[in-house]
């Protein structure tokens, strides 16, 4: 009997682990970049706190982050995606890791701010054209992660150490399996674009909500999107609480809930395709609490050329860029 439910554990721990793996999309930005960028942060790795042989990351870490408004699959289509046979960056989040991976900055790159969108490799083995004065969001339009994240590391010198995209689904179905997260509102919402309305307060909100509030604008403020950052800044901090809260390395089958939710809409680097890569990242931030996650805006100004658009405001946007090398 024993033996038999140890075969039927392992059975299940070995199907676990290739579902979650399997989830992982890869993409080699590596590869496809070469070697003309931005120096990459190097540092010793620290000691493992759980005794093995194996050496965690601890060295700074600057990760880009895209929400994805893709079409592709019935849930995303139901959740709001953009048009049919493209997606967009719907969110744009450099996260900067400090050394020790015990604090965190989250900095928000509006995607109305008009930027220099480089010429980047194609997957059809093309080169897209370079243009000038183009919104942010379009180089994930036209290149994919891979421009999305050669337009950034032009705009800001820092180099992205690795890529992470959550889509529409992927982000209900992670607060989902979280329980929900709670989230102060600091005025009324009735966005019908959205489809959220909510009084101003606190609220527990499950995945659909909680999406729903990640893309709200036009009922926030003036309407423009740097309102519908500080929405998602929120947002950012109250995952963070939750996650924190739960304490899931103590909770297997809430772990697995969370990591199936999470990975079944994600597209990393190949630095971060697999379960392992993945596992070893979360467990290098186990000393970050949301309390050390700082989250801020890259400084902008209204755009000469359209005052519904936004650009850099400089010297304080390179300043804050300059922080994170």
């Amino acid at each position: 009997m024993l033996a038999g439910l140890l075969v039927l554990g392992a059975g299940a721990a070995a199907w676990a682990y290739l579902r979650l793996d399997g989830n992982i999309r890869g993409v080699d930005i590596d590869q496809a970049l070469g070697d003309d960028r931005p120096a990459r942060s190097t540092a010793a790795p620290a000691p493992s706190p759980y005794g093995d042989a194996s050496p965690l990351p601890a060295g700074p870490l600057n990760l880009l982050v895209l929400g994805s408004d893709s079409r592709s699959g019935a849930e995303n289509r139901k959740l709001g995606g953009g048009p049919e046979g493209g997606a967009r960056s719907d969110t744009a989040m450099v996260v900067h890791l400090d050394a020790g991976r015990t604090s965190a900055t989250v900095v928000s790159i509006p995607r109305d701010t008009l930027v220099d969108r480089p010429a980047c490799p194609a997957e059809d083995g093309d080169t897209t054209r370079p243009a000038s004065g183009v919104m942010f969001n379009t180089a994930y339009e036209v290149g994919g992660p891979v421009c999305a994240v050669k337009t950034v590391e032009a705009l800001t010198g820092v180099r992205m150490d690795h890529y992470v995209e959550i889509d529409f689904a992927g982000f209900a179905r992670l607060v989902d399996a979280l329980g929900g997260v709670t989230v102060t509102t600091r005025e009324d919402i009735d966005d019908d674009r959205s489809h959220l309305t909510l009084d101003a307060g606190t609220h527990h909100l499950d995945g659909e909500q909680a999406l729903a509030l990640a893309r709200t604008r036009y009922d926030v403020g003036d309407g423009s999107d740097l309102n519908r950052i500080t929405l998602q800044q929120d947002l950012v901090r109250a995952l963070v609480r939750q996650i924190t809260a739960l304490d899931l390395p103590a909770d297997p089958a809430a772990l697995f809930r969370a990591a199936d939710a999470l990975t079944g809409g994600l597209t990393t680097d190949t630095g971060l395709d697999s379960l392992g890569e993945l596992a070893s990242l979360a467990r290098s931030l186990e000393g970050l609490t949301a309390d050390r996650v700082t989250t801020v805006t890259m400084p902008v100004l209204p755009a000469p050329s359209d005052p519904n658009r936004v650009v850099p405001d400089e010297p304080e946007a390179g300043r804050l860029w300059a922080s994170l090398t």
